[in-house]
């Protein structure tokens, strides 16, 4: 097989070291390509004395091992045309793993062409992904922390979370604080109450508990480590702000899709970026989301049809806006999301919609226009014919005679 990179390396990175082996365009005859492997063990900062400029290499392939290729990646690529490489790509020969053979397979593979490189975003957008998914961790740990609470509430006899819809919202803190005040009337409690649906007896019902200073002392640091996250989350938001400034058009455009929020706006721009050339066509951008179905076939047999992993990330946050375009009335993603799910289910509506919210976000990116929604009645334009058919057709099956034709213009 042909050499198309004469002149690359390998890099298996770890935590605390790294080899590094040279390609078989620079061994000489017979030689024994372990020859070529460098030991390091001062990790990133080692590149910097044992690094690749003396074997002339132009390209390196490195594994994408959680996030141990990060500082390499930093120092080698202002120097290097660098590739990434999915680690489930590198399926080696079982029974013959080590850190050379690692490395000598990865070099082996990128010299002949054979590895493709995993999207990395500019610095700008790795900062701005880093924030937002921190925040989203933060978001899940408060969230935790609020279930804690309920939990603590139910040990106590406290059934505010069946009248009160968001225990941190103001009727259900007023309340929650009472209690670490030392009020336990039920009347007064509810008393502090305001704009909840429940009535005023179901409410005083619910508040009827048991609550012991064991309780106060656990709910007292729930909310402690509550108040904490939410100033971090502030900051984060402030943080977020700065650094999203050169891509604030870009996001704004975003939350003309029906069912995309601002956070959600926020998190398409960091994931994917706003240089779209790095995607050739819109169907690359869908398989490395992880919105289309695996590609699966044996023995002429479709084996599977579920939905390939990558991206969680931006997955979870397309699918959650998905069922938010599901409900919004008077537009195509609904009228789609309605389509598909008589014939193939809500879950799988869902992931079909939010890959058309991305592929409506990736056009918008690339060419900056704003979205244009096509109307709820699109699937009924685009074939009248067919629509004809299919509802004469279930005319047909309730028993009734139908004959129909066009009308005049």
């Amino acid at each position: 097989m042909a050499v198309l990179y004469p002149r690359c390396a390998g890099l298996d990175v770890h935590q605390g070291d790294g080899r590094r082996v040279r390609t078989p365009g620079h061994r000489r005859a017979g030689r024994d390509p372990r020859a070529d492997v460098l030991d390091d063990d001062h990790g990133a900062a080692g590149l910097g004395r044992l690094g690749l400029g003396g074997w002339r290499c132009t390209h390196v392939a490195m594994e994408s091992t959680g996030v141990y290729w990060k500082p390499v990646w930093h120092v080698l690529a202002a120097d290097f045309e660098l590739v990434l490489v999915n680690a489930a790509h590198l399926r080696h020969v079982p029974g013959r793993k080590s850190d050379v053979a690692d490395a000598v397979w990865l070099a082996d593979l990128l010299a002949h062409g054979l590895v493709r490189g995993s999207f990395v975003p500019p610095p700008a957008v790795q900062e701005l992904r880093d924030l937002t998914r921190t925040r989203k961790q933060l978001v899940r740990e408060k969230g935790r922390h609020v279930q804690r609470l309920h939990k603590v509430l139910e040990d106590a006899n406290l059934k505010l979370t069946t009248v009160v819809t968001d225990l941190m919202g103001r009727s259900g803190r007023a309340i929650l604080n009472a209690v670490l005040e030392g009020e336990r009337d039920p009347a007064a409690l509810a008393a502090l109450g305001t704009r909840l649906k429940c009535s005023p007896e179901a409410l005083r019902d619910a508040l009827r508990g048991h609550v012991r200073e064991h309780h106060c002392f656990l709910l007292r640091q729930h909310l402690l480590i509550i108040d904490s996250l939410d100033v971090r989350l502030a900051a984060f938001e402030a943080q977020i702000g700065a650094i999203l400034e050169p891509f604030r058009r870009a996001a704004e455009q975003s939350t003309g899709i029906p069912g995309v929020s601002g956070i959600a706006a926020h998190v398409i721009v960091a994931e994917v970026g706003i240089d779209m050339t790095r995607f050739p066509t819109v169907r690359h951008l869908i398989s490395w989301a992880g919105l289309c179905p695996r590609m699966d076939e044996s023995a002429g047999k479709h084996r599977s049809t579920r939905i390939r992993k990558g991206a969680p990330w931006l997955k979870t946050v397309l699918v959650q806006c998905a069922w938010a375009a599901a409900r919004t009335k008077g537009t195509y993603l609904q009228a789609q999301y309605q389509r598909l799910k008589s014939r193939r289910g809500a879950r799988k509506a869902a992931v079909a919609v939010a890959a058309s919210i991305l592929t409506a976000a990736y056009h918008m990116l690339r060419d900056d226009v704003p979205y244009r929604d096509l109307g709820p009645e699109h699937f009924n334009r685009r074939d009248k014919g067919k629509t004809a058919q299919r509802l004469a057709r279930r005319l047909r099956n309730l028993g009734y005679q139908v004959d129909y034709k066009l009308a005049a213009a």
